[in-house]
């Protein structure tokens, strides 16, 4: 065994092969992969090989993108047959929300640039003919996609790496991970020690017994899936004889089974809720091509529900039913990236469609660690989007539930079930009370709108379908048996109350608890001088004054945004996206001096947030409070300690609904007391809670840019317009690319939109947008309807010559075209007059 190597792939399966043909493509020959057994020993030898291009993550959907194309490549680079069965997959849709989400990912597959064809009924039944068409609306098909051989294409990858120089060892198990003083890995095997600079974990299965060698908590475990074989039929036996083509793969979404053909029998995979998860501990040391106890009982209204679709299926025997492990997270999207709190570690673990995704995940995460950064924004798959709240019983129940949501609607505005409540406030309960319909961020509980009291949504609107197995479309009861959200693609049964919340906040004045934002101390001798030079703009000279900043990558994209204020003498208080805490807070330590003379202090648990915002909010604080709150003493952007009663509070004059307000970041345990004093204060002024949903809305009536949508690694910060956010004039991270970048010519411009003619749909993010030719020129980043401007709007980025004011353009929102003009930024209140007053 070699005693050194630049990079050490532990795992190798088909996403561990591909991690080490793309370091050695990257130009990393001295990378090696440790595989414990045999290549594909794991759950790769079991897979079904499909390779759905379908998902409606922007990050998971490049993934796969490249892969189908990729695999295709390597064929031909390697001279291996990877099995590579292009037949199309076809999505066949029973209901209007389900052809919704078709049409809505329809926009997305093109702004990616991935084919998708619209079928009717008929068309379905030209190409599966054995396929019944009662009761369909119509089908998506993708034309590029089909199947592959798992062990064929984890062989080539094999191939390709050991051609370009890197090695693997089979049959040699790893025992043991540490990193050394220098930063070195050291990974021992029972056949010997290598010292590597980085170290990748594929281990599926095994995941989270690889995270414990590190001492990091991996939130991966696998759940057991299903799929059966027949025997051959007749039908489709002559079909093979007559040379006819191979009938695609056929996925019944609202039914949650997918079917193709098999040497000239079917395979049924089902998704059925109530599968479970295995391997919790891990699996043991001898494990290897393991299969657990078929259980067809749990199956049984897939197959009714296949056979009712294609009555061929049920006229066949069963050949053998497969139940293996397929590695799971919460929400169901692998874990591609760094693992946080660890030097040069990286994680490409959690794939449940690891065939799909093993060559585009390989690929960005060769990208990453070779260059630096990956090319796609890879926020959907960060590793950091889960917090040490994702431990084993939170695994157990979301894993579990993810599995069983596979083919049910993905809908924009859908909250899960399963480990809720997890992270609460103060207040949650006072909220409850209040009406609140509560969505989860990073394990917390946040109310998204307020439901009047009493209110009901009547039985008969609910639901899309006795005989739809996927049918839920709405949040479960609440604790008195009351349904009060339905999900949808359109605007749905909230989209009035969220107008009532909005006006009340325009006219009078609202409260929202913004507590899970995620909160840093930066303290120091060298604090300011370090945040002036990773950050973008300059950090305000004068203490209590407020800056929005922003930390760019290498090459000039945006990697996070922080609100910055100095609270006291060399202490700075950064604050950023609630979701984004494990990120931004990794990110920081990361980029932190290693001399000691920045200090980091998390403190996202011990400070609450009450946002107070209206035209009457000044008058609500004043009874409050001794400090004067007007404009010549307490102006727009600044920040200070003041009490509220008796407790005390540091209020931030600013918000994300572009109204007159604060935010109130106050020590944790004295959040119910201020609430309540606020609700108390108010009550003369028509005091409302208000909810995330609204303040989205208000914050698109800004122009205002969200993480991950307008800001991206993908876009540069001038593409984003955050010129009056940069000082290009002082040293940053990423100054220099992002200047050259500019001077060579910006790609994408951000606008905002007004759209026309939508009576009862908006955009939501991923839309495409034409110019009126025709031609695509853009997508759509955020969306909603503006209740302060009474217009639905859009955030977009679009191709430069396709972004001055006044511009006409089309923009498509499940599958229809609407007309959208460009319209300067901020339609509501401009000139800030609001937050100014």
């Amino acid at each position: 065994m070699k005693a050194n190597a630049r990079a050490v792939v532990i795992g190798g399966g088909v996403v561990g092969v591909s991690t080490l043909y793309h370091l050695a493509k990257k130009g990393w020959s001295d990378s090696v992969l440790i595989e414990r057994k045999e290549l594909t020993s794991g759950s790769t030898w079991h897979a079904a090989g499909l390779l759905p291009l379908f998902n409606l993550s922007y990050s998971v959907g490049q993934l796969h993108k490249y892969s189908v194309r990729f695999y295709e490549e390597l064929q031909a680079e390697t001279g291996m047959n990877v099995g590579f069965a292009k037949v199309s997959n076809i999505r066949l849709a029973r209901t209007r929300d389900r052809w919704d989400e078709y049409m809505y990912y329809a926009g997305i597959a093109e702004t990616i640039g991935v084919r998708v064809n619209i079928l009717t009924p008929e068309q379905v039944k030209e190409v599966w003919p054995l396929c019944e068409t009662d009761g369909l609306l119509g089908a998506i098909q993708h034309p590029d996609d089909g199947y592959i051989q798992p062990a064929d294409l984890t062989q080539a990858l094999a191939k390709g790496a050991r051609d370009r120089g890197a090695t693997i060892y089979r049959h040699t198990a790893v025992t043991a991970i540490e990193q050394q003083q220098d930063g070195m890995w050291k990974v021992t095997t029972d056949k010997g020690e290598i010292t590597a600079e980085h170290v990748i974990s594929c281990t599926g299965s095994f995941a989270r017994k690889t995270g414990e060698m590190v001492g990091i908590n991996i939130p991966v475990i696998p759940v057991e899936h299903q799929y059966i074989v027949t025997e051959p039929h007749p039908a489709i036996q002559e079909r093979r004889r007559q040379g006819l083509p191979e009938m695609g793969v056929l996925r019944e979404s609202d039914s949650a089974w997918y079917m193709r053909e098999e040497a000239g029998g079917l395979i049924l995979g089902p998704y059925e809720v109530g599968a479970p998860v295995c391997y919790v501990d891990g699996p043991s040391a001898e494990s290897e091509y393991e299969l657990f106890q078929e259980d067809l009982d749990r199956l049984m209204p897939h197959i009714e529900a296949a056979i009712a679709r294609v009555p061929a299926f049920g006229e066949v025997g069963i050949k053998k039913v497969y139940n293996g492990a397929i590695a799971y997270t919460p929400d169901g999207n692998p874990i591609v990236g760094p693992a946080p709190g660890l030097k040069n570690f990286w994680l490409n673990e959690g794939h449940s469609f690891g065939i799909t995704a093993a060559g585009g995940a390989g690929w960005q995460l060769a990208e990453w660690i070779v260059d630096g950064e990956p090319t796609v924004d890879l926020m959907g798959v960060d590793p950091r989007r889960f917090g040490p709240y994702a431990t084993e019983g939170y695994l157990i129940a979301k894993n579990e539930e993810a599995y069983a949501n596979v083919f049910t609607m993905h809908y924009p505005d859908e909250e899960r079930a399963a480990a809720r409540p997890l992270k609460t406030t103060p207040v949650y309960d006072r909220l409850k009370k209040l009406g609140g319909v509560f969505g989860s961020v990073y394990g917390w509980e946040r109310a998204n709108w307020y439901a009047p009291e009493g209110y009901e949504i009547p039985k008969d609107q609910l639901g899309v379908g006795a005989d739809v197995i996927t049918s839920h479309n709405h949040a479960p009861p609440l604790d008195d048996g009351r349904i009060v959200e339905k999900w949808s693609f359109r605007r749905s049964n909230y989209f009035e109350h969220v107008d009532n919340e909005v006006q009340n906040v325009h006219g009078n004045v609202g409260v929202l608890d913004m507590s899970p934002f995620a909160k840093m101390e930066v303290s120091g001798p060298a604090a300011r001088a370090w945040l002036d030079s990773i950050l973008a703009n300059a950090i305000p000279k004068k203490r209590g004054r407020i800056a929005l900043c922003h930390v760019l990558t290498p090459a000039g994209g945006v990697r996070a945004e922080f609100t910055v204020y100095e609270w006291a003498p060399n202490r700075f208080y950064l604050v950023s996206a609630g979701g984004l805490e494990a990120h931004d807070h990794d990110l920081l330590k990361r980029l932190a001096p290693a001399d000691g003379s920045v200090h980091l202090q998390p403190i996202t648990q011990k400070y609450g947030v009450l946002v107070l915002a209206g035209p009457k909010s000044r008058d609500v604080l004043k009874k409050l409070t001794r400090t004067s709150l007007e404009n010549k003493d307490f102006p727009w952007l600044t920040a200070k300690q003041i009490s509220v009663g008796i407790a005390t509070a540091h209020a931030l004059r600013v918000n994300f609904v572009g109204e007159l307000g604060w935010e109130l970041h106050h020590p944790i345990e004295m959040q119910a007391y201020i609430f309540d004093r606020l609700m108390e204060a108010g009550a003369g002024y028509g005091i409302k809670p208000f909810g995330i949903r609204a303040m989205s809305a208000m914050a698109v009536e800004k122009s205002y840019r969200n993480m991950g949508r307008e800001l991206s690694i993908e876009y540069n910060a001038y593409e984003s317009a955050l010129d009056r956010f940069i000082r290009p004039e002082k040293p940053f991270i990423g100054r220099d690319a992002m200047l050259a970048y500019k001077e060579k010519g910006l790609r994408w411009n951000f606008v905002t939109l007004v759209v026309e003619g939508n009576s009862d749909v908006d955009a939501r993010g991923s839309e495409a947008i034409y110019d009126e030719a025709g031609e695509l020129v853009g997508r759509a980043t955020s969306g909603g309807y503006g209740w302060r401007v009474g217009k639905s709007l859009a955030l977009a980025m679009v191709k430069p010559g396709q972004s001055e004011v006044g511009t006409r353009l089309k923009i498509k929102i499940l599958g229809d075209l609407y007309d959208a003009t460009v319209v300067p930024e901020s339609p509501y209140d401009p000139e800030n007059a609001a937050l100014r007053a």
